[in-house]
């Protein structure tokens, strides 16, 4: 198999393309043979060595990731199964093998790129929206940074649990993004106070939850 491995901490520019190693498939494990690998921001910290867990060079970075079972000494994934899953690292390869509870099958209509690209974001926002906040249908929902990946998710997730949601973001294009997205309204926060707007904009009784992915001014202004 061949992988994006680094030697040593520093920048994406440092990866090299090499003949890895196969790790072995031991019982209850699943080989997949990857098709997308998703690049988040965490993944620039882990190549830099400035994440939450320091891996010991040479590594594979890389956490999200979809593709088929080639190989499988797990039940419930069958060989040819679609799937995407979330690594500790090794993302950045033809293959890898991983433990069901972090695996998931995937329907034939979700293409391999956007599964790839949604188990952290999508499971972040998740958590921040549902077990954390508690959002409940008719809320009004403060998204930040709505054009990054998380904010992005958040929106949709938003949306979908039927939330009025208020987006910030910086510029007229990523503004404009985010009522693609689904946003009821979209605030340039490089052009506009975002407080002045959601206070006109929920008649001075704020948002209900608030989604702050940037920390800082931005929290202390929420």
């Amino acid at each position: 198999m061949h992988a994006w491995r680094a030697h040593e901490f520093g920048p994406p520019q440092s990866l090299r393309w090499e003949e890895v190693p196969a790790p072995p498939l031991n019982d209850g494990e699943v080989r997949l043979e990857l098709r997308a690998a998703a690049v988040n921001f965490p993944d620039a910290l882990f190549l830099a060595g400035t994440y939450q867990v320091k891996p010991t060079p040479p590594f594979v970075p890389g956490f999200e990731v979809a593709g088929v079972v080639v190989e499988s000494r797990a039940p419930s994934l069958p060989v040819g199964a679609r799937v995407a899953a979330m690594l500790p690292e090794g993302g950045y390869a033809t293959h890898a093998v991983i433990v069901p509870p972090l695996v998931w099958k995937i329907p034939d209509a979700l293409s391999f790129v956007d599964a790839a690209a949604m188990t952290i974001t999508y499971q972040t926002g998740w958590f921040a929206l549902h077990r954390r906040a508690r959002l409940q249908p008719g809320e009004v929902l403060l998204v930040h940074a709505g054009a990054g990946g998380v904010g992005s998710a958040a929106i949709q997730l938003g949306k979908a649990a039927g939330a009025r949601v208020i987006a910030t973001a910086g510029g007229p294009e990523k503004a404009a993004l985010t009522k693609l997205l689904g946003a009821d309204l979209a605030i340039d926060y490089l052009a506009q106070d975002f407080v002045a707007e959601v206070q006109a904009a929920t008649d001075g009784r704020g948002a209900d939850v608030i989604f702050d992915p940037v920390g800082g001014d931005v929290f202390d202004k929420s």
